[in-house]
């Protein structure tokens, strides 16, 4: 071979490379805005059935100790974020729980276990599909749950186009 068609073929290959590797990140992360935003609508489909699923693995958890779950009151305040460190999509979803005092347990005589408490409550998007473990944040809304959870998480942005980590790179 020629030294001219090696210095061509080389100069060839750098220059893919290069245009590869400028182009990665772009498309790396249209790809994310866009499994983002299906997940964002897959979550407003499947909110109800989310919800219910959320409030039979919480109540059969046994937390609060000492307290029987009656009711979640889900309202219409939803926060997304995402993992810093994994990207996994979670939802915090403003509810207000009741419940009730386990007879001949420590809360029985408690007056304040009646009393409606706010909680966020939180759901995962993983391989495609939302969950939930049942997990609330008591005594906070979605947005009070997020800043304390602040270093873990960062705010999703419904519309956002990519992730903050993308879009600062």
């Amino acid at each position: 071979m020629e030294m001219t068609t090696v210095w061509l073929v080389s100069a060839g290959a750098a220059t893919f490379a290069a245009v590869a590797g400028l182009s990665w990140r772009p498309l790396h992360a249209r790809r994310l805005a866009a499994q983002q935003a299906r997940a964002l609508k897959q979550f407003r489909l499947q909110r109800e059935h989310l919800e219910a699923r959320f409030f039979d693995l919480a109540s059969a958890l046994g937390r609060p100790r000492g307290l029987r779950w009656l009711d979640c009151d889900w309202q219409d305040g939803v926060t997304f974020a995402r993992d810093r460190q994994s990207g996994l999509l979670t939802a915090f979803v403003a509810c207000n729980i009741r419940f009730e005092a386990i007879e001949g347990g420590d809360m029985e005589d408690v007056e304040a276990v009646g009393l409606l408490r706010d909680a966020a409550a939180l759901f995962h998007y993983q391989q495609g599909c939302w969950g939930t473990g049942g997990r609330a944040m008591f005594n906070m809304n979605p947005e009070d749950a997020l800043v304390r959870l602040e270093s873990q998480f960062e705010p999703v942005l419904q519309g956002e186009t990519a992730p903050a980590k993308l879009r600062q790179s």
